[in-house]
Order: structure tokens, then sequence, then C-alpha cells
């Protein structure tokens, strides 16, 4: 059931353009934004890791038959207010603007270790067991903070700092997804469907009632249904839908949730692609910021997404910048964001609190999702998803069931 008469709830695709702008309450767009039709604008537009977790789970339910990706063109990062290319590789490093001829050199070194690191033989730590910290890590290695910035942020994909006080070994399983992504398609290690996010929960709509499920859009629900602490139901009006549990986003059960901050998007319609600096802007495109670079304790997550990704017109682009909320002047956050899109042609603002459930629902039976988070990448909600799986069956998603590749033959499946 879904209130929305749209599929996929908060991180629904805006088709056509004009649900966007009434969503905004904002008026009709202008005639020279081409047809309305032609547009999936995505309320948070996520990447896919190519090898990640995501990829792996939609492989396993069969989605992707429904479901075509493009790779997204190039990873950025933003330092000393320049727009660089995330090195993802030895040669990459060698010849990056991002550091000296000196640490180019160190870096280099690290990630071959990063690369040949295996938790099971020891004859691969180089004197880095898998408890020790990650700052020891970097240390070790010489890297200077410029470098661990953009490695710990681009690369392993931390929101903030904290990660380098906990145990080395989860970054450099981070560190080597990165690599492993981008082994697969070359350009960048993220993919996105073609015509944006919606496309996931409608092929989900689509597999589901092959299995006799039921999709049923502008639902409204009135109340989820308890009988002694135990889900039951879910009404809506005069009618009951009897179920033996719910799972729902926190939308749905607002007295069952915690709020634990706010998120702030600007989602921006351009008549041009990103300037990353060199001669061919690429259409689509991720560029982190960290926070270093910009005296914040939260990264600031910039994305566009192009033609070419079936979410545009001819010569539109879509873009969005977003961070978690750190002030009383959220949009005065993402400024450093918003200044490498200019000119906008229109931007629409939402802040929206983040919640996490407050029980794991396995007495009651009813399950919550948390919210969205910041980044533009679905690693984080992928392990949000997996704890989900958790509560409600019992045991952990077993990902040796996962066997084939996205590229693996399934009717017309793909990466183009």
């Amino acid at each position: 059931m879904d209130r929305n008469k749209y599929y996929g709830g908060e991180s629904a695709s805006m088709t056509p353009l004009e649900d966007l702008y009434t969503k905004f309450s904002m008026p009709p767009p202008p005639a020279d934004t081409g047809r309305g039709r032609d547009w999936n604008v995505d309320l948070i537009p996520k990447f896919l890791m190519a090898n990640g977790l995501l990829v792996k789970l939609l492989i396993h339910t069969g989605v992707t038959r429904y479901l075509e990706f493009k790779c997204i063109e190039g990873s950025y990062v933003y330092k000393g207010n320049k727009i660089h290319k995330v090195p993802a590789d030895e040669r990459e490093a060698l010849a990056s603007s991002l550091m000296g001829i000196f640490e180019k050199r160190r870096f280099r070194n690290f990630l071959v270790f990063v690369n040949e690191y295996d938790e099971k033989d020891p004859k691969t730590y180089k004197d880095v067991p898998p408890q020790t910290k990650m700052v020891d890590a970097f240390k070790k290695f010489g890297l200077d903070q410029d470098t661990i910035d953009f490695t710990g942020h681009a690369l392993a994909l931390h929101s903030d700092d904290d990660y380098l006080d906990k145990p080395a070994l989860e970054s450099i399983k981070r560190i080597k997804l990165y690599s492993d992504s981008l082994a697969r398609y070359g350009k960048s290690p993220y993919l996105y469907p073609l015509y944006g996010l919606g496309e996931l929960p409608q092929g989900f709509a689509r597999l589901s009632a092959i299995y006799g499920g039921t999709y049923m859009l502008d639902k409204p629900v009135d109340e989820i249904v308890f009988e002694n602490g135990v889900v039951v139901g879910v009404r809506s009006g005069d009618q009951v839908a009897k179920c033996k549990a719910v799972i729902c986003d926190p939308s749905y059960a607002p007295d069952k949730v915690k709020k634990v901050g706010q998120v702030i998007r600007a989602i921006c319609l351009l008549r041009h692609a990103v300037n990353v600096g060199s001669n061919n802007s690429p259409g689509s495109i991720q560029i982190i910021i960290p926070q270093k670079q910009v005296q914040r304790h939260n990264d600031i997550y910039v994305c566009c997404m192009s033609p070419a990704n079936m979410v545009t017109p001819k010569d539109w682009y879509v873009a969005l910048v977003s961070t978690t909320v750190e002030t009383n002047n959220p949009e005065a956050e993402i400024k450093p964001g918003l200044a490498l899109l200019e000119p906008i042609f229109q931007k629409f603002v939402t802040v929206s609190d983040l919640y996490e459930p407050t029980e794991d629902g396995v007495n009651s039976k009813l399950f919550i999702s948390s919210s969205y988070d910041a980044t533009t990448h679905f690693e984080s909600t992928c392990l949000d998803i997996l704890d989900v799986y958790r509560r409600v069956t019992g045991e952990a998603f077993d990902f040796t069931k996962v066997t084939r590749g996205l590229d693996a033959d399934d009717s017309q499946e793909g990466v183009h």
C-alpha cells in the first residue's frame, strides 16, 4: 500500500515535471523546459555501487530483468576550491593532480596494500592487523591529511571522520568495494537505472504481481491495527487488510520512531553539464566535498544526471546537493555544493527529519525502516534493508546465494 499516487514513497521519481512543481507548491514549469513526460526527477537520487550490496540483492530477486543501468561517467572530490577526479587505481594515482609526487608514491603503495589485504592471511597485514585503528593504518603509509580526507570520504565513502578511530578492516573493505566496482565498468564505480530510481519500486511491483502480490497506489493508510500489542492488519477508510506483519517507512508509524537528525536536499534543474575543469564535462557525475574542506562535521554530496540517463530532455540536466543539517540555517550549509552548479535554472529545497525505529518489531510484528540519509549512494540504505530482513526472517541474508553478475544474460537485463 502506498498513500501516494506514484511509486517509491520518499524516494520517488517525479514525472511529468509538472508534478515536481506541484509538489513544491510552485506555478507550472515554463514552456522551455520541454515535454513534462521527458523528465524523471528523483526526490532522493542515489547511485548504486556496481559491486555493492544493492546490486547483489537486485540480482538475487530477479527484478533486474525489468531494469536497465547506465554507468555514471565520473567520480570526483573537492579539494582547495577545485574539483579533482578521484584516483581509483595505481595508474590514476600517479597522474592525479590531488597529490605531490612523493605523496603519489605513498598513496599508490597504500592502494596496493588494500587490494592485496586478506583478513584470513596474516602475511598480507603488513603490520596492520584487522583491529588496528584506521588512523594508525594511514600513519603506517605516511599519508598526509588531504590524502586521508579523499581516501576516507571519496573512496571508503564515510560521511564523517568517526571511522578513523574504528578498526581498519571496515575501511579497507570499503575501499576494495570501490576499486572492484570501478573495475566492472571503467568510468566510475556507480550505476544508475535508466528513467530514474522510480524504476526500482515499479520493477518490484511487476515482480510481486507474478508471485500473486497486490500493489495499491493512492491508498490512504488510516491506522495500523494491533491486538494485544501485535499487528493484525492495516485500516484504510472502513476496510481492513488483515496481515501477519507490516513493513513500512517511518512516516507510517510516527509514534514508533525517534528523530535522529535532519537532512537538506536541493534539487536543481540546469541547462549545462557541471564544469569539472576538463574540456569535455561528463553529463553524469558524483562529487563529494569532504567535511574538512568546508569546516563541517559531515560531507556535502553533489550528483548530476543527464539526458543519457533518460531523466531529462535534450540539453537539460538535473543535479542534487545534500548534507546532514548541523545549524539553524541549513540552506547556507549547502552553498559550497550549489556554487559548483551555477547558473541554476530552478531549485527545489527540502529539509527532512531523519527517523529510526524505537524497537526492532520482533514482538509487535511492525518492522520499520530508517529514513534515507544525505549520501548519494545506496550503501547505508542497503545495510538498513538487510537489518529489516534479519528482523523479519530471524536470520541474516546469505550473500553466497547470489551467484550471477549484472552482466549475466537474463532476457533483456544489462548495463550500457
